[in-house]
């Protein structure tokens, strides 16, 4: 399972941020073709966008095209799986069919630009009552999708609930995509944007209760967020040592024929053990240094 924490919007109309883009702390970043480009500067956008694909450095990218109901969805989808980009944000996903189209699309565009099919991700951005209703089947409808994304802002414009700190009115909401994705069998959500990009405090805080709710990671508007999320998502020295700890034990016990075992006073069962698995697989595929290194930091 790959380390998914923060996932970064860059502007596809934005010259300056495309170029510093390589220089973000994010996991993933995302290039945004669609609320973030004035319908006027969608196409020179696009060609933009093409550009900053030939320079990913080995960093996973994704765009978040235009929905399926504008004229720009279509080109949108051809253009970037040819210039390489790793996977497409659909904005708006309200049902099962969206995604079947999506993935059509995507093999036709694979197989005409000479790429694998099927490696380019669908990343789903559940944004409104019916993409909420529908979560299960939209993340069981393609292969190609890994995990689903909230999109906070328009969810609550289109239950007309008012966005606050707090998280109250989406709390169901955040809840439902966590149980939702489990039971479709792909990787925990990743959270919408925290908007006020100054409440550093405000940020941490949110990002702890999502991760406690079960999130793999946010999305983010600023550069400076992405520190604060990959600080939050990345286990403590502690939490490592005692996973190592779990797993060793755990182990052990069903080399005897025991499955039920106790670490530190607590009951550790298989899913413990697969949970303290996940954290030190991730922690190797960040590397060591590199973890030394933002701790430091």
């Amino acid at each position: 399972m790959p380390l998914w924490r923060s996932w970064m919007f860059i502007p596809g109309n934005q010259e300056r941020k495309l170029a510093k883009a390589a220089q973000t702390e994010a996991d993933v970043i995302i290039y945004d073709l669609e609320d973030a480009v004035p319908i006027e500067e969608k196409k020179q956008a696009r060609q933009m966008v093409k550009q900053a694909l030939t320079k990913k450095n080995g960093r996973e990218t994704f765009v978040r095209i235009n929905d399926l109901s504008t004229p720009y969805f279509m080109d949108d989808i051809q253009e970037m799986v040819g210039y390489g980009a790793d996977g497409i944000m659909l904005p708006k996903t309200g049902k099962k069919e969206d995604i079947d189209l999506v993935d059509y699309l995507l093999r036709a565009a694979e197989m005409r630009h000479g790429r694998k099919v099927g490696e380019t991700v669908i990343m789903p951005l559940i944004e409104s009552a019916s993409g909420l209703h529908h979560a299960f089947d939209i993340a069981k409808a393609s292969d190609r999708i890994r995990c689903l994304a909230f999109g906070s802002v328009d969810y609550t414009l289109d239950v007309y609930a008012e966005l606050t700190k707090e998280g109250t009115e989406i709390l169901f909401a955040r809840s439902w995509l966590v149980n939702v994705s489990r039971a479709a069998g792909i990787h925990p959500p990743i959270d919408g944007v925290y908007v006020d990009i100054q409440d550093e405090e405000g940020l941490k805080k949110e990002a702890k209760l999502i991760k406690q709710l079960g999130f793999q990671g946010k999305l983010a508007l600023h550069p400076k967020q992405n520190v604060i999320i990959n600080d939050v998502f990345l286990p403590s020295e502690e939490e490592i040592k005692l996973a190592r700890r779990i797993t060793q034990a755990f182990d052990e016990a069903i080399k005897q024929g025991i499955a039920a075992i106790q670490v530190n006073g607590k009951m550790v069962d298989y899913p413990v053990a697969m949970r303290a698995r996940k954290m030190i697989e991730q922690m190797e595929a960040l590397g060591s240094s590199e973890r030394e290194e933002k701790r430091a930091n």
